[in-house]
């Protein structure tokens, strides 16, 4: 019986990285318009999952945990 694959979910890294290819094959004007529709579809998929890493990034060092295991917003002391 066959083994089904799981698909790795990939980094942020890997993603920007996949992203920064489809923008640079995408800017030779070199693709076919099919192929460009179905790369522009990955592109928006990839930015959208490099967004959601970097809000929840900002979301996760913007909080303190006390030492009583309340956590809180992140707010700079002034002096």
């Amino acid at each position: 019986m066959a083994e089904k694959k799981e698909k790795k979910e990939m980094n942020f890294e890997e993603s920007l990285l996949s992203l920064e290819a489809i923008v640079k094959k995408l800017e030779t004007g070199e693709v076919p318009l099919d192929d460009a529709i179905c790369e522009f579809q990955k592109a928006m998929t990839l930015a959208k999952a490099c967004d959601e890493k970097l809000k929840a990034a900002e979301e996760a060092i913007t909080k303190l945990v006390k030492d009583n295991g309340d956590i809180v917003d992140f707010q700079v002391e002034e002096s």
